[in-house]
């Protein structure tokens, strides 16, 4: 995992201060990095426009330029008069090495967006929007430095962004990153140092960007073994009896020993047992994957195994009654999750306005009912307990059709019924989740959830 943070700022104070350093020095250096990235891609015969703001993201860029100078062919382009004093000096600095400055914006090898840092709080100008525009209607390889430029400090995109290859951003890595909507502009992320290493810069984090290494799959190593060795998974069938059947499908194929279908339809497939009532040695259970209007029994609600809820249930007011109980997993869409926070009487939100601040909803929500973990389904998969929250970003536009939420929830229900902590099972059920879709070697609109379930072998 790597830590993420609201902003940087304050680290950035923190690092001149503790290590005795300047910004002079911290600039010099996350230039350096954007321009051993170019040097490292890219022959020295390239043209390198780099686009320069009037604040210290400007400066940065100048910067590059002067890094860069007599290597590359550089244009520095700065559409705008500097106002901050380090910007000022950085262009003395520039000019003073031949570095050729230029008043328009021309055909070029490579892009350097660095029009606006982290701080943008405020609509773009129309002339910014012109420049953003022009910028991703080139056939370039489009750098962002630090962010792209468009993104505010809430990770939104009110008219245009930068759209680039490659973000190279500074000191560590920022929530505003992580949202839905900046998925399409951020291309790559990478770390630039600032002068000292990551752990050195970095301090505590509430928020984590997983990684594949995070992901820990079933493991069968121990010999004296039977099937219920490996858990007792109860899926509740409802009146589509189609999802709770994709679901029981996806868990068998990662691990539990068994798994029986709660329904009075027997017509399952063999693999699957079915059961009107709850096992008594059931050990984990899933419902609300298709359920409908169907019933089912007060047991449900208030066993004591673990229980992943999904789907219809967050339109059903007796999911209160689990809020409070350990071991509850709740994995809503962003529609699902509005109806929910409702229920809940934390907020009565559009989707629009819990797409524009899915960061501080689940915050909200982990913080009331601290014992459940959420897992909210995105672009980018937000998954909080307490006061922790855990970024999934390896999902994929292939994951868009029917039955995908319900794989999901297979997953993580069959991990509970094996033994997994609630927060362990959802976060190694969400990587296997979008890391199965990304190793899918077909067109990415033809992925289905027989497709994506034989996926699960190759993890």
């Amino acid at each position: 995992m790597q830590k993420v943070y609201n902003e940087v700022n304050t680290l950035d104070k923190r690092c001149i201060k503790k290590y005795n350093l300047s910004e002079d020095l911290l600039m010099e250096n996350a230039s350096l990095n954007i321009a051993n990235f170019i040097r490292k891609k890219f022959k020295k015969s390239k043209t390198v426009l780099v686009i320069s703001g009037f604040g210290n993201n400007g400066a940065d860029g100048i910067v590059l330029a002067r890094l860069l100078h007599s290597e590359y062919n550089i244009r520095l382009y700065m559409p705008f008069a500097l106002k901050s004093s380090i910007a000022k000096l950085q262009e003395n600095r520039a000019r003073k090495c031949g570095v050729k400055i230029v008043n328009k914006i021309s055909k070029c090898d490579i892009i350097v967006d660095c029009l606006f840092g982290t701080g943008l709080n405020r609509e773009l100008s129309s002339d910014s929007i012109n420049i953003i525009i022009t910028l991703n209607s080139m056939d370039s390889y489009k750098i962002a430095c630090d962010i792209p430029s468009g993104i505010d400090i809430k990770g939104n995109i009110s008219t245009i962004a930068f759209k680039a290859n490659t973000t190279i951003t500074m000191g560590a890595l920022k929530k505003l990153f992580f949202t839905d909507k900046a998925k399409d502009y951020i291309g790559k992320i990478k770390v630039a140092s600032l002068g000292v290493s990551r752990k050195l810069y970095e301090t505590k984090s509430k928020s984590y960007l997983l990684e594949k290494s995070d992901l820990i799959l079933p493991n069968r190593n121990k010999k004296d073994t039977h099937k219920g060795t490996f858990g007792h998974l109860s899926v509740i069938i409802g009146d589509k009896k189609g999802a709770g059947y994709i679901s029981c499908n996806s868990a068998l194929k990662f691990g539990v020993g068994l798994i029986t279908a709660i329904t009075n339809n027997e017509d399952l497939p063999n693999s699957i047992m079915t059961n009107k009532i709850l096992p008594s040695n059931t050990t984990a259970i899933a419902i609300g994957m298709g359920l409908g209007d169907t019933k089912y029994k007060d047991e449900v609600l208030y066993s004591s195994v673990p229980t992943l809820c999904d789907a219809d249930m967050f339109y059903d007011k007796n999911i209160l009654k689990l809020l409070n109980k350990d071991n509850i997993v709740l994995t809503p869409h962003p529609k699902e999750f509005c109806n929910l926070l409702k229920l809940c009487k934390i907020d009565d939100i559009s989707i629009e306005e819990l797409q524009n601040n899915r960061f501080k909803y689940v915050e909200l929500f982990c913080k009331k009912y601290p014992k459940v973990v959420l897992l909210l389904k995105g672009a980018n998969v937000l998954i909080g307990q307490k006061d922790k929250i855990y970024i999934n970003t390896f999902g994929t536009n292939a994951l868009s059709f029917g039955g995908s939420g319900d794989i999901l929830s297979g997953l993580i229900s069959s991990l509970l019924a094996q033994g997994y902590s609630s927060i362990s099972a959802t976060i190694s059920g969400s990587l296997s989740h979008t890391l199965a879709a990304k190793k899918y070697k077909g067109n990415k609109y033809s992925l289905c959830p027989n497709d994506l379930i034989k996926q699960l072998k190759k993890l």
